[in-house]
Order: C-alpha cells, then sequence, then structure tokens
C-alpha cells in the first residue's frame, strides 16, 4: 500500500497514434519513478494501451471505467476515457485520435477541479489531429487556460541551463510580431519571474528579455518593436520590483543564461525559446503552465508519429515532468 501522504499525480497519455503512451508505459515501469507519488493515467483501455505502447502495463494496480472511479488512488490507477479508437494506429493524426487525446486531457482537468489529483503531467497531442477533430485550442496551454478560467497563462519551459518563458505561443509568426504587447511582456514576466522564485528557489529571478529583431533592432535600424515594446515593458517590469535586462540581442541572451548572468530568459515567440533549449536539452526539459490553479507540466516532445509504435521513444522528458510535477505539487498550487 503506497504511503497516503505522497501526491497524487495524473497522466494524459495523448495522441494514442503517437509516443505518449509508449513514454508514459516507460516512465512508470522504472520502480525510482513510480515510487515518488500516486498516479491516476487517463486513456484507453489496458489492452489498447499496451498495443499503443509495445508491452504490457504490469506495474497496474487497477483499471476503472472513468464513470466508475471515485477518486482513490492506491498506487498506479488507469482511469479509462471511452474514446472511438477504431481505425486509429500508430504513425499519423486522425479526427479520432485528435478527439481521444482532448477527451483525455478533459477528464484529468475534471479530476483536477474535484479535487482527486494535485497536478497533471501531458503526453504529447498533435495539434493537425486536434484540428481534425474541430476542437479550436492550438495547444494544451490555450485548452486548460479555457478549463480553468485562467486570465493570464504563460509557457515556461525548464531544462539544461536554462529555464524560458514564452510572450506569444501558438500562432503564426507573422501573428506573434503583431501579438507582441507591452502587457503580455509584463505578464511574462510576473508569472515567470514568480515561478522561479517558487519553484527554483531564487530569491530575486534576473529576467533576460530578448529582443525581436536581430541585434535588438540595433537601435531602430532593423525595427522598432525594441524601442516602443519591448524596452518600455522593461521598464515597467523594473518598476513594479522585477529584475529585469534587455531588450537583448536574441542570439547572445542564451549564452549569458548559460553562463548563469540569467534566471530566466523571457523570449518573444515560440521558437526564439525553444530551439535553444531543445538543442542543449532535450530529454530532460519539461513543459510547464504557469498561470493556472493547479501544477501542469509536459514532455517538451511531440507525438514522434514516425517512430510511434516501434518502442524506441526515449521517456526522459516524461520522466523529468513526472518528477516536476511531483516537487512543485510539494511546494503549492499553480501560478
Amino acid at each position: 500500500m503506497p504511503d497516503a501522504s505522497l501526491h497524487r499525480i495524473g497522466i494524459t497519455l495523448g495522441d494514442p497514434a503517437g509516443v505518449g503512451p509508449e513514454v508514459a508505459l516507460k516512465a512508470l515501469a522504472d520502480e525510482t519513478v513510480r515510487g515518488l507519488a500516486r498516479f491516476a493515467v487517463f486513456g484507453p483501455p489496458r489492452e489498447r494501451w499496451a498495443e499503443s505502447a509495445g508491452s504490457q502495463p504490469s506495474f497496474l494496480t487497477r483499471s476503472h471505467d472513468r464513470d466508475e472511479w471515485d477518486g482513490t488512488l492506491e498506487g498506479v490507477e488507469l482511469v479509462h476515457v471511452k474514446a472511438d479508437l477504431n481505425g486509429v494506429s500508430p504513425g499519423g493524426p486522425s479526427k479520432a485520435s485528435g478527439e481521444a487525446s482532448i477527451a483525455y486531457v478533459l477528464a484529468a482537468v475534471e479530476a483536477a477541479k474535484r479535487g482527486w489529483i494535485d497536478a497533471i503531467v501531458t503526453g504529447p497531442i498533435s495539434k493537425e489531429a486536434v484540428g481534425l477533430a474541430g476542437y479550436p485550442w492550438p495547444g494544451h496551454t490555450e485548452l486548460l487556460a479555457d478549463e480553468f478560467g485562467a486570465r493570464e497563462v504563460a509557457m515556461m519551459l525548464a531544462g539544461g541551463p536554462f529555464r524560458v518563458v514564452l510572450v506569444t505561443i501558438h500562432v503564426a509568426l507573422a501573428e506573434a510580431i503583431r501579438a507582441i504587447t507591452v502587457e503580455r511582456i509584463l505578464t511574462a514576466c510576473r508569472l515567470g519571474s514568480e515561478a522561479v522564485r517558487r519553484w527554483f528557489g531564487v530569491g530575486v529571478p534576473r529576467l533576460g528579455v530578448c529582443g525581436l529583431n536581430p541585434h535588438a533592432g540595433e537601435a531602430g535600424r532593423f525595427g522598432h518593436e525594441e524601442r516602443e515594446t519591448i524596452g518600455p515593458a522593461i521598464e515597467e517590469a523594473n518598476a513594479v520590483g522585477l529584475c529585469a535586462f534587455g531588450p537583448l540581442a536574441p542570439d547572445t541572451a542564451f549564452r549569458q543564461a548559460m553562463q548563469g548572468k540569467f534566471d530566466l530568459v523571457v523570449a518573444m515567440y515560440h521558437d526564439q525559446g525553444l530551439i535553444p533549449i531543445k538543442t542543449v536539452a532535450f530529454e530532460e526539459s519539461v513543459n510547464v503552465t504557469l498561470g493556472l490553479p493547479i501544477v501542469r507540466t509536459s514532455v517538451d516532445h511531440g507525438t514522434a508519429y514516425d517512430i510511434a509504435g516501434r518502442n524506441v521513444a526515449d521517456p526522459g522528458s516524461m520522466k523529468a515532468a513526472v518528477r516536476m510535477a511531483v516537487e512543485m505539487a510539494g511546494l503549492g498550487r499553480g501560478l
């Protein structure tokens, strides 16, 4: 019988045609991971999970239909979320796989709202499959913000020498440029600073704020966003007690962070922040949603359809996501 004081972690298996079921099974098969918490796994029936993952989840304590589960967690419980998986096979997106992946997340959200789990760890979903299923959300962050009614959220990646928070997330680059405002930058700075202070023990986090353009605009020669938007946002951040520096040339900001000059990098758009961290810490970095009333972490990778069903996926990021969720749950609820 597991220690009743252990935190309760919900894991969603992600797109059933991707590597999510496999990396979750491999992570939980590790006794050192399994001993960290009590787990509710939201996904298909045991047989289908085993088929997708390439091996049997022999560590399961029990399996339940979602409608029959009462929130009890004694080890690793599989909560079967009904979804039509006919025709779903590893290797590509479909309407059915998109519907299933969202159903798993919504079941975890419901459990969190009922107080049955303390944190959510999500497996990878496909934006294409979610779109085929007719859902409006471009990713987990936006879905969770809607479901929890969170007014302000931000995506943070943590791994290796970096912690990175994004000002804009899942939008086209042209739209991201238009979406960069003083208010959005301030939100990212504030949520990111509080996260680093609370969860990583840094008393006064130093924020390195990236510019948008080459050389941070070169005094307006390569763009005006730094002078008109990013610079004023940094001034306001410092005026409210944060410790922000910049606008920094994006091509050197991460090297400075790697050398210890900054505790958090504030990136203006998705790839500006994710390319550096995935390059140096792909197997260990974790995606964290800031601004929710519950801890949510995730793997830093996608569905990897090209290797799904081959039993070769690396569970390192899933293990890191579970460990971070347990640590964060012990330090209080979401930001």
